[in-house]
């Protein structure tokens, strides 16, 4: 004897009334779209050259530093300080991959296979922010990390003097500066979609500030925007965040160089905070 069936819409096939799927039913949530972009992420050869670059770059360039150090130099800079020379060009790394983790899916088309699997917009971005931000962090910071903590041992000697646990923050403070560029990066990918294009205008809020800068600073008229442009840029910044002269303490005092100025964090922050809203409003509302 069949079972029942139950009454169905017009051109669907009808169900017996005590059918039960034998896959397991749940419904959707965050952690499935951070597991898909987690996927994603550690499934392409961008996120290994790209990170891969950015740990040959701090760490290889950290340790040649390193060697042509001696004890005393470290006397008014931090041990993290190496880190900061490999940083300011694997920074561009990390804006890269921030860029493809949302453009890449553009380009090929997957976007449209995403989005009808997850038609909530609003998850999947904020997945991608919060798989890509925290990937991102903890390489940067395990990178810087591993740099100062091989200064520390080589160079720890009578001539080094005192290293603080604030010097560490240091080196937090500006992996976190970088993530945020890499953040702003993705959200300027997700309001271009286009990879070239996105990838360009991230080149260009980075390296042409202090080159505007100076050539404004020629002009008497334009000069005060001029020396705002060679003061809050990407490489100063991190400069100060990791203690570098721009924002230590005076030496001549023998005090132990500080992070510098948080301003430049606060501005990042503002403008990417600025770019992720925007993203948001952007990705929710066009067709694809």
């Amino acid at each position: 004897m069949t079972a029942p069936m139950t009454t169905a819409a017009a051109g669907e096939r009808p169900q017996p009334a005590n059918y039960t799927s034998p896959l397991p039913v749940s419904r959707p949530h965050l952690g499935h779209a951070l597991a898909s972009e987690w996927t994603k992420l550690t499934s392409v050869r961008s996120t290994m050259w790209t990170l891969g670059s950015l740990v040959l770059l701090v760490v290889g360039l950290g340790g040649l530093v390193i060697l042509q150090t001696a004890s005393r130099d470290y006397e008014q800079m931090p041990f993290t300080t190496p880190a900061l020379f490999g940083l300011l060009v694997g920074q561009l790394s990390v804006m890269v991959l921030g860029v493809l983790t949302m453009t890449s899916e553009y380009g090929t088309g997957l976007v449209r296979t995403t989005f009808t699997a997850a038609p909530d917009r609003y998850r999947v971005l904020t997945a991608k922010y919060l798989v890509f931000g925290t990937t991102a962090f903890l390489t940067t910071a395990g990178s810087v990390c591993l740099v100062g903590l091989t200064a520390s041992i080589l160079r720890d000697g009578p001539g080094s003097g005192p290293h603080p646990g604030n010097e560490w923050a240091a080196g937090l403070l500006g992996s976190f500066y970088v993530t945020l560029l890499g953040v702003l990066a993705l959200a300027v990918g997700a309001l271009v979609r286009h990879s070239a294009g996105a990838i360009a205008v991230m080149l260009g809020l980075v390296t042409l500030p202090p080159v505007i800068g100076a050539v404004l600073s020629i002009w008497e008229a334009l000069a005060p925007l001029g020396r705002a442009l060679l003061q809050y840029n990407a490489p100063v910044a991190l400069m100060q965040l990791f203690g570098m002269p721009a924002g230590a303490t005076d030496p001549s005092n023998g005090e132990v160089p500080v992070p510098g100025d948080l301003s430049h964090l606060m501005l990042i922050l503002l403008v990417t905070v600025a770019a992720v809203a925007g993203s948001y409003l952007v990705v929710g509302r066009r067709d694809v």
